[in-house]
């Protein structure tokens, strides 16, 4: 199928789920690329990793309930994030070992409960790994939505979220609360994550945290142009990811990461900044 082929399908009256999955994809592309910043400049992938794992258990308890999987992946979530701010303040643990033991404790959580509802595995796969179907005019406003909060959180605290990634110590002794910044930023990463669960699944979506944030990395060490830089390379890696997961029959959170992992990589090569 070529490009032209897309864009017909696109207009197809019979296909009304592929644009709002579409549109879906790109605004938790978006979503997920500015948070990602924060993500990257930080280095926490990690906590990334945690929190997309973390909706796991809040979203089979939706499914069991027959209720809002993305209020049920929120709330399981946010209380991963608010555990690990916690428990992390604690200068006898490191951050990483908080981060792994409720990382596991989530999704082994999870687990247990998809265990115990019958016939799960093939109900709860597009949520592993995303879905073109299932995307309605609901979850569109409830993504865009998110996204205007997220994002309306993340420019309020810019500059104290800068600061804090920068020097943590510095942060401290200017008198800032350092321990609720760290919870809003896991609680605006789980929500982008929660966002994402549609199109990119759960198990996916830490590359879309991470990836186009990255290749923003190589381009510039400005942080707006990093965050405007890595919503592009989200928004095409939607696009591109979309396109080939209808042409090819692909899973779609596989296609749109892979596409993202390839513009990281191209970036990589060709920066002229990255060796410095």
């Amino acid at each position: 199928m070529n490009f032209f082929d897309f864009l017909a399908d696109m207009c197809n009256p019979n296909l009304v789920f592929l644009p709002k999955a579409l549109l879906v994809a790109v605004m938790s592309a978006v979503i997920c690329a500015v948070t990602g910043v924060h993500v990257v400049l930080r280095r926490l992938s990690f906590v990334g990793d945690a929190l997309s794992h973390a909706v796991f258990p809040g979203i089979a308890v939706a499914f069991a309930m027959q209720g809002s999987i993305l209020l049920g992946g929120a709330v399981a979530g946010g209380a991963v994030a608010l555990l690990i701010a916690l428990f992390s303040q604690s200068r006898r643990l490191g951050e990483d070992s908080v981060i792994g033991i409720f990382f596991a404790a989530a999704f082994a959580l999870g687990l247990v409960i998809m265990s115990r509802i019958p016939g799960y595995t093939g109900s709860l796969e597009s949520f592993l790994f995303g879905s073109l179907t299932g995307v309605t005019n609901a979850d569109i406003l409830t993504v865009a939505a998110a996204g205007i909060c997220i994002l309306s959180v993340l420019a309020v605290f810019h500059e104290k979220l800068v600061l804090l990634g920068v020097d943590r110590d510095y942060a401290r002794t200017l008198g800032l609360r350092v321990g609720m910044l760290d919870l809003l930023l896991f609680l605006t990463i789980a929500a982008a994550v929660v966002v994402s669960v549609q199109t990119i699944g759960n198990i996916l979506v830490l590359a879309l945290l991470t990836a186009p944030a990255a290749g923003a990395r190589m381009v510039t060490d400005r942080i707006f142009p990093m965050m405007v830089i890595a919503s592009v390379i989200g928004a095409v890696s939607a696009f591109l990811g979309i396109w080939a997961s209808w042409a090819l029959n692909l899973p779609t959170g596989a296609s749109i990461v892979l596409v993202s992992a390839l513009l990281f990589i191209l970036l990589w090569v060709f920066s002229p900044i990255r060796r410095h």
